[in-house]
């Protein structure tokens, strides 16, 4: 089982980074948007790994923080919620949002996500109730905005790549587009970053 990997950010394509290790490997993590929009090219990291196994592929599930892990690992177990679902699940809900909107039976922010209707927000508000507590502090507090790096400044690179990872995260082709040429419209030139196209993208799909 790979539980940690230590290496330079080699490449990245939403939410896909590929991790270099010491000895010359390179491993394709996905993660959560979040975590994804943290790091650039050549950036030295250390992820908590999952690996899923389906009959098509083996695949890597990465978390900055360890106890994001076992937010995704319970996920995972619960009937209906696949490795995708789960990472879009972390995509739109930050921990903090998860666990208020399982204690509080939130559905339409459970529903926010896509892929996850009313009876699967049921459903995770029962599963999930009460088992989010123990996990970690750091990760139910607010965290607070830091500059987020560029990852292109190709703004055609910067739609393709947004698009990709919105469709990874469940979302339909033209919903994806519609939301990108929305929030496009409010982000200037030097703003127009995948981080931050990805961000309003979301925010908009989730209806906020």
């Amino acid at each position: 089982m790979i539980g940690m990997i230590t290496g330079q950010v080699a490449h990245l394509s939403a939410p896909v980074a590929c991790v270099m290790t010491s000895g010359g490997v390179g491993y394709e993590i996905e993660m959560p948007i979040g975590e994804f929009c943290t790091l650039s090219v050549g950036m030295n990291v250390t992820l908590y790994t999952q690996l899923v196994v389906r009959e098509d592929a083996h695949l890597l599930f990465g978390f900055t923080d360890k106890s994001e892990r076992e937010i995704f690992k319970k996920l995972i177990k619960i009937n209906g919620v696949g490795a995708k679902m789960a990472l879009a699940i972390l995509s739109t809900l930050p921990p903090n949002e998860l666990h208020q909107a399982v204690e509080y039976g939130d559905e339409s922010a459970l529903t926010r996500v896509a892929g996850i209707g009313k009876k699967t927000a049921q459903r995770l508000i029962i599963e999930l109730k009460g088992k989010l507590d123990g996990t970690s502090d750091d990760l139910f507090t607010p965290t607070t905005t830091q500059d987020e790096p560029t990852h292109t400044a190709n703004p055609m690179h910067v739609i393709a790549e947004t698009e990709s990872a919105l469709v990874s995260l469940g979302y339909k082709e033209k919903e994806a587009q519609s939301a990108i040429k929305t929030a496009k419209q409010s982000l200037s030139d030097d703003e127009l970053t995948t981080s931050n196209l990805l961000k309003a993208s979301l925010k908009i799909l989730s209806g906020f």
